[in-house]
């Protein structure tokens, strides 16, 4: 059975914007995402079998995870990884929807999305309300990011006194929540909901640091000129995952079943070599 990956263009200004509006990628036949609803069951195949039409939630601020390209299309390591999953569960169809990260948890407890991609690491937190898939498809390296000129903090426990930004509900205020917790609350964390924005207050010092990683920087040092560096020992390397509701397991299976063939053939790390510059498959 053939199945068509619905996916489209989207304007550049909505990330040279910031915007926070939602926007459903369409395909070849610039279809549009179901009403904002979750699962739903499309035309039976060729061969009988109903295709369930699941809508990933997704964003467009990650640079070179998620992102939108010089020519307006949604692309980067995520949505390139659910394209290549997508063609190897013929019983599925996955749409991108995108959105502010800080919405995409709500949007999938309330079942506006199916599952999330968006190199969604653990915490406990969001393991008491979520599922995550068994097998694991990046290796999030996070560390301190400051100025290019700052030589002045050198590793997290040089922010004493001084502010980092964090986008809220990321993995990376949870780090920076817990040094706080276990360290007297010696930072200031700042919180926004928007990554290209958080780039830029640290680059013009309003805030002194961030928590991402080297691809993320490379990228942005590159296309806005960003003036940013990575300092100190890696914060954490944490595995990242897809999150789906509690109830569903049976997706959950097949999304690792087509992550355990990705990997097995070499398609993971060529699309991590293609994407963020380096196999971050496997710890660094």
């Amino acid at each position: 059975m053939k199945k068509r990956f619905l996916s489209a263009s989207l304007l550049t200004v909505l990330l040279l914007a910031g915007c926070g509006a939602q926007a459903s990628t369409g395909g070849a036949g610039n279809k549009e995402a179901a009403g904002g609803a979750g699962s739903s069951s499309a035309p039976a195949s060729a061969g009988g079998q109903a295709v369930k039409k699941m809508i990933v939630g997704t964003g467009t601020q990650f640079p070179n995870i998620c992102f939108i390209d010089k020519d307006g299309k949604l692309t980067g390591y995520d949505v390139e990884l659910v394209k290549e999953i997508d063609k190897r569960l013929p019983e599925y169809e996955f749409e991108l929807k995108t959105m502010e990260f800080k919405n995409l948890l709500l949007s999938l407890e309330t079942k506006k999305i199916d599952f999330i991609a968006h190199q969604m690491e653990v915490n406990e937190e969001r393991q008491k309300k979520f599922l995550y898939n068994d097998e694991a498809y990046n290796i999030f390296p996070n560390k301190i990011i400051v100025h290019k000129d700052n030589n002045d903090v050198k590793s997290i426990a040089d922010l004493k006194g001084k502010k980092l930004i964090a986008t809220a509900t990321s993995n990376a205020a949870a780090l920076a929540e817990k040094y706080n917790k276990e360290h007297g609350n010696p930072i200031q964390i700042v919180y926004t909901g928007a990554g290209e924005d958080a780039s830029a207050q640290v680059k013009t010092g309003r805030v002194d640091a961030m928590i991402s990683t080297q691809f993320a920087i490379d990228y942005l040092n590159k296309s806005v000129d960003a003036q940013l560096k990575t300092v100190g020992e890696t914060l954490s390397n944490s595995k990242v995952y897809f999150m789906l509701r509690k109830d569903e397991g049976e997706l959950k299976s097949r999304i690792d079943e087509a992550l355990k063939a990705i990997k097995a053939d070499g398609t993971l790390a060529k699309l991590s070599k293609q994407w963020l510059g380096d196999d971050y498959t496997v710890e660094k």
